[in-house]
């Protein structure tokens, strides 16, 4: 049986009660909906990353560890580019190295509007298998993409280009830098460089390391020279640079 109202002041409190009970399940929608990119997760620390849309017209990179509730936020610099880090945001947790790895993977991701981001454990699972539970096949959207990209004015996929590119990535990549300082393998490097370029102009960041490099042996394919021949000159130089400081 329901309960019945017993006057007007208590149909005007149940009255305000239901419309302040829609308000808020309003206001949880709105705030469960962002304008943000993909996710991405973080290999210097156990985080995932994304950028989002703020209503100023501005971004903000959101940085999200493992076991926190509390995610570290930094604002990106219209000038330089670079990440940075509120004042509420612990810096312990969340290192520089963390927003460098964040803005590099998250560069030239589209927007679009998705739902609240929830850490899980199956994001962190799925970085691990990349190289494991991969389909030796040909993924054409993300090769037709990239293909795309690299257009030259004769309509003709430059080799020229997308080593140009390349190279500037990993000229402005402090992660890239690292790798150089350490010296680590040129083909170890040139592999970071590809599978995050890859991944990115194609928007999948679900591209196998496999699928990756199936992709550059199409390229391969279709041209006697090594696709990345002058991003591997690079790299050798700057390694050779390295090793004599």
């Amino acid at each position: 049986m329901n309960r019945r109202i017993r006057n007007s002041s208590d149909f005007i409190l149940h009255e305000r009660m239901g419309l302040l009970l829609c308000y808020i399940e309003i206001k949880e929608r709105e705030i469960t909906i962002m304008i943000r990119t993909n996710v991405v997760t973080l290999s210097v620390i156990p985080a995932i990353a994304y950028r989002e849309k703020l209503k100023d017209g501005g971004t903000s990179l959101v940085v999200l560890r493992k076991g926190e509730t509390q995610p570290g936020i930094a604002g990106i610099s219209n000038k330089t580019g670079e990440a940075i880090p509120t004042k509420n945001t612990n810096t312990k947790i969340y290192p520089e190295a963390a927003f460098e790895e964040a803005m590099e993977l998250t560069r030239g991701m589209g927007f679009k509007k998705q739902g609240a981001v929830k850490i899980t454990d199956d994001m962190f699972k799925k970085k691990k298998v990349r190289k494991e539970e991969e389909p030796p096949v040909l993924d054409e959207t993300a090769y037709q993409a990239i293909a795309a990209r690299y257009i030259d004015k004769d309509g003709k996929f430059s080799y020229d280009l997308i080593n140009k590119d390349f190279i500037r990535f990993a000229h402005s990549s402090s992660i890239v830098r690292r790798m150089i300082d350490e010296k680590e393998p040129v083909a170890e490097i040139r592999n970071y460089i590809v599978a995050n370029k890859f991944r990115n102009i194609s928007g999948n960041d679900d591209l196998t390391d496999k699928q990756v490099e199936i992709i550059a042996a199409f390229f391969d394919e279709e041209n006697p020279r090594s696709i990345f021949r002058d991003l591997d000159d690079y790299l050798k130089k700057e390694l050779s640079a390295a090793k004599r400081q």
